[in-house]
């Protein structure tokens, strides 16, 4: 996942748009719709020692609990938000690294979470880890090391495996966690590019994920590793992002830069509508029992709440002004988001309003 860092003060606050109507193509001009609040203003959670930034990438909602667990990942650590977000319990003790980029140096650790049973798995760029953290007790456990750098991380409930994409070596490294608190490596497939993303169909066995320096999007099957489909988002030169998925409606959700595709899975990864987000997304979330796609744009400073129809057609919702930066947005159950800001070293948190008549 490409990250920028971008330090700013807050952007100004915009009126919510709104908007509705579907179709196949571009989103009609906003117009009022029932059921989304006027005014929405993102409310902003600091986190423990951010004042000078903290480096984030993909966080991970548990829907049940309502907790946002956030790898920090310059600080070591990471904050676990409780669903008022008026308490962030920090868990410590991850290791960190100074790496190079483009000529600019900087600190790397925590950067990305996935919930299993009881258990939250925390990859880090600092010594490319992936451990276990109770989700009860907050206390890290067992980690187990990769020969490669970890990205995403998804569980997948039926076959007790956790997924890391390891774009650097152009491979996924598979972990059994049959015993939850104990991570170990299974195995490892290779990819002809760079994973990005990830959606899990478990009930179908089918792990989705993009090759960003490709420009494909992948249908893997979960239990033989072999690619059932290859699809052509046409994203670009940046590539395809991150990816969300109607699992009842088998719709895929493709985030390229500054739009999100819908495409049917079902049916060879046909495109079924798009919509534009502005520049800068990356990661991606969906509610689907309200059927609400939350993509936030980092360089618009903007979040884009969409609904996904029955038909695979994609209407705003809402266009919601955040902060530069803000983006890789998750959903908890009631549509409360919550994006990253780096620069600022905090989460904006969107509250949910009313669901879509």
């Amino acid at each position: 996942m490409k990250r920028f860092f971008i330090a700013t003060t807050a952007a100004p606050l915009l009126s919510l748009l709104v908007a509705c109507g579907g179709g196949g193509g571009a989103v009609s001009a906003p117009t009022a719709a029932a059921g989304v609040t006027p005014n929405a203003i993102p409310r902003a959670i600091a986190l423990p020692g951010g004042e000078s930034g903290v480096s984030m990438d993909y966080l991970a909602c548990d829907r049940t609990t309502g907790r946002v667990w956030v790898p920090a990942g310059n600080t070591g650590s990471v904050d676990v938000i409780d669903p008022s977000g008026d308490k962030v319990t920090r868990i410590q003790g991850f290791p960190t690294a100074e790496l190079e980029r483009h000529g600019k140096k900087r600190i790397v650790g925590p950067s990305a979470a996935t919930l299993g049973d009881g258990v939250a798995y925390v990859g880090s760029r600092g010594d490319s880890s992936i451990c276990a953290v109770d989700t009860t007790t907050l206390t890290r456990g067992a980690c187990v090391v990769l020969d490669s750098m970890p990205d995403g991380l998804a569980f997948i409930a039926s076959t007790k495996e956790v997924w890391a994409t390891t774009p650097r070596d152009k491979s996924i490294t598979i972990l059994d966690v049959s015993t939850p608190s104990a991570p170990k490596v299974k195995t490892k497939f290779s990819l002809e590019g760079e994973p990005e993303g990830y959606a899990v169909d478990d009930a179908r066995g089918i792990f989705y994920t993009n090759l960003e320096d490709k420009d494909r999007t992948l249908a893997i099957d979960i239990k033989s590793r072999k690619v059932l489909s290859t699809w052509e988002p046409k994203c670009g030169e940046d590539g395809p992002k991150g990816l969300a998925l109607d699992h009842a409606l088998r719709f895929l959700l493709v985030a390229c830069s500054d739009h999100v595709l819908a495409l049917d899975a079902g049916h060879e990864g046909k495109l079924l509508s798009h919509i534009d987000t502005g520049e800068g997304v990356d990661n991606i979330d969906y509610l689907e029992s309200r059927h609400e796609l939350y993509a936030g744009a980092g360089k618009a400073a903007k979040l884009t709440i969409a609904r996904l129809d029955p038909a695979g057609a994609l209407s705003s919702l809402a266009v919601i002004a955040t902060v530069a930066g803000a983006r890789n947005a998750v959903v908890d159950a009631d549509g409360n988001a919550y994006l990253t800001d780096s620069a600022g070293g905090k989460i904006q948190r969107i509250a949910a309003a009313p669901p879509a008549r």
